[in-house]
């Protein structure tokens, strides 16, 4: 076990190095200057050339690479190139924001997409279960922007039950305001990612089904639904578990478009922003921020995977 968790922070911190390298030199390929956008369109060359000198800008992109890195390894993001101000201070605000949209859709979309994967599979023979992997299939491939605009007219212009846009100024300090304001968000993602799991749970459900502990469970007076939820439960939640490594890229990037649909002060909305200004800085750190948000939570995945199926630790 202790070899399997060094293997798996090692990939991460690879995982990590690689993905920074393709965002610095990614972002430093893309149209626009930054010197200039701060200058203006009346600045003169001479004045854009002093603004990139000031910034750093004029040195060797090995450099600055090396600088930003020097800078991440003692957890220093940097400094806005426009406003001057700590990325982290305002990164981690937003992630308030982002991160609560992520979980409530990760939860809607188990509280969907587990149950009604289940019952999908007991009723594969019937109608109602044919249905119902149907629309888990059609639901699965709608937009996120469709599925939010959807619940918008809905719940919002409809029903006027839930909030449409904008987040409480005080945040989490008011905590009911701020958990009405996410409701729909996380829906709008929670409906993509719940028909996902779904259709998952199903075919977990299904293999289960044909296991012989549940036959034999089955054959001795239980009903199928029991001897599935006994003892093919376990099975099909590890089938989840991995689901959920799958899907949490998903689940941020789901988030980041989100925010800018319903107006919340998230990532999403402030790495819009800061690509329209060129504020490389900011940019490589939330992006580089996010990246390892998903794969911490890959690889806390596969450790709880391992750790909670005996299968795997028997072939290690």
């Amino acid at each position: 076990m202790i070899r399997f968790l060094l293997t798996r922070i090692a990939l991460l911190v690879v995982g990590l190095a690689v993905a920074s390298i393709l965002i610095f030199f990614t972002l430093r390929v893309l149209p626009g200057d930054v010197a200039q956008v701060i200058g203006g369109t009346q600045a003169s060359p001479a004045q854009v050339a002093a603004i990139r000198t000031e910034l750093g800008l004029d040195r060797p992109i090995w450099q600055q690479y090396g600088d930003w890195i020097g800078g991440l390894v003692r957890l220093d993001l940097g400094r806005s190139l426009i406003t001057h101000t700590p990325v982290a201070d305002e990164l981690g605000q937003k992630l308030q924001v982002t991160l609560p949209l992520a979980g409530l859709s990760l939860l809607f979309g188990l509280v969907i997409g587990v149950p009604l994967g289940v019952v999908s599979a007991l009723r594969h023979r019937k109608v109602s279960g044919f249905l119902l992997s149907g629309a888990a299939q059609a639901v699965a491939a709608v937009p996120v922007v469709f599925a939010g605009v959807l619940l918008i007219v809905v719940f919002a212009l409809t029903l006027k039950a839930l909030p449409t846009q904008g987040f409480p100024l005080d945040g989490w300090r008011e905590p009911g305001r701020a958990l009405q304001a996410l409701i729909l968000p996380a829906l709008t993602i929670a409906l993509v990612e719940g028909a996902v799991i779904l259709r998952f749970t199903r075919s977990a459900a299904l293999e289960a089904l044909g296991q012989d502990y549940v036959r034999t469970a089955a054959s001795k007076g239980m009903t199928t639904t029991r001897a599935l939820i006994t003892h093919g439960l376990p099975n099909v939640l590890l089938s989840v578990v991995s689901v959920i490594g799958i899907q949490i890229a998903g689940l941020i990037v789901g988030a980041v478009i989100v925010e800018a649909l319903f107006q919340l002060p998230g990532v999403g909305r402030m790495l819009v922003s800061d690509v329209g200004n060129r504020d490389f800085t900011k940019v490589q750190s939330e992006l580089l921020v996010l990246t390892a948000l998903i794969l911490v939570v890959g690889t806390a995945v596969d450790i709880t995977h391992r750790l909670i199926d005996p299968r795997e630790r028997e072939r290690a």
